[in-house]
């Protein structure tokens, strides 16, 4: 996409055909692969992996915890204890204890081997086009707020307990979706917004199959959120331009509020299970 006009242009264009403008190089291509541990981490995707690093990280600890308290699944379960100890959202917790950070660490966690890898699977891709479109900083904000509104509204609509990314992938689908909407004139922008329109409302669906226990409310609070955000922000400029520094301290605010998040899951977490 050109920085200056906004038209779909193809990534060998140096010279946006539409402006004239010259083309600088994507932020993808701006990387070093070599310097992001080695190159094991494809640069394309950095924050999606990071964040798909973390997912199965904590499953995996979930599993082993669950296992050691007798009450687990296997490797392919997760019972509701272990996910409220580890920061699931529940209405009790975070309306009558305080304990607001579960909307950011519920978002991490997940409750089976099917549920972390059906939402790995979209992830590893959405969150790459996403990151390559919008950029890393922009990336984080659009997750981050997703999953926080999508949790926020989970809690206002149900008192049942609830984990899961889909709050933080719905949140990219709106973010697709606002991109569509930015270009609906040309057809390549007709084609995206008609393709993650389609997306969104599988989703919804998928999530009114009954039996599957899915948070419908976290999906519709991501998904808006997302949107909203995308749509205001728009994809990246100029590396240099205040906008683009505005986004990257907005981005370190959201990794920097997780890690509180987190760290408060463990404090609460040390003092429960002692």
């Amino acid at each position: 996409m050109c920085p200056n006009c906004r038209a779909f242009i193809t990534s060998h264009d140096k010279v946006c055909p539409y402006c004239n403008e010259r083309v600088g190089p994507r932020a993808v291509e701006r990387r070093d692969p070599g310097a992001i541990l080695g190159g094991f981490i494809p640069h394309a995707r950095f924050v999606t992996m990071i964040i798909l690093t973390i997912n199965f990280g904590l499953y995996l600890a979930t599993v082993v915890f669950s296992q050691r308290g007798g009450e687990g699944g296997g490797f392919f379960n997760v019972d509701g204890r272990t996910l409220y100890a580890f920061g699931a959202k529940l209405r009790e917790a975070i309306v009558g204890e305080g304990e607001w950070w579960r909307l950011v660490t519920a978002g991490f966690l997940h409750g089976g081997l099917l549920h972390i890898g059906m939402n790995s699977w979209v992830l590893f891709d959405l969150g790459a086009q996403v990151e390559e479109l919008y950029g890393a900083s922009r990336l984080i904000v659009i997750y981050f707020l997703a999953t926080v509104s999508g949790f926020l509204l989970s809690t206002l609509w149900t008192s049942s307990l609830s984990v899961g990314a889909s709050a933080g992938i719905m949140g990219l689908i709106g973010a697709m979706i606002a991109l569509g909407v930015h270009n609906r004139h040309s057809p390549a922008g007709a084609a995206v917004h008609g393709m993650y329109i389609r997306w969104a409302v599988y989703m919804l669906i998928f999530g009114l199959l009954p039996g599957l226990h899915i948070d419908n409310a976290a999906h519709i609070g991501g998904l808006a959120a997302g949107f909203g955000v995308a749509y205001l922000a728009g994809t990246p400029r100029v590396a240099t331009a205040l906008s683009e520094k505005v986004w990257l301290g907005a981005a370190v605010a959201c990794a920097g509020i997780t890690a509180v998040c987190f760290l408060k899951m463990y404090l609460w977490f040390s003092i429960a299970t002692q």
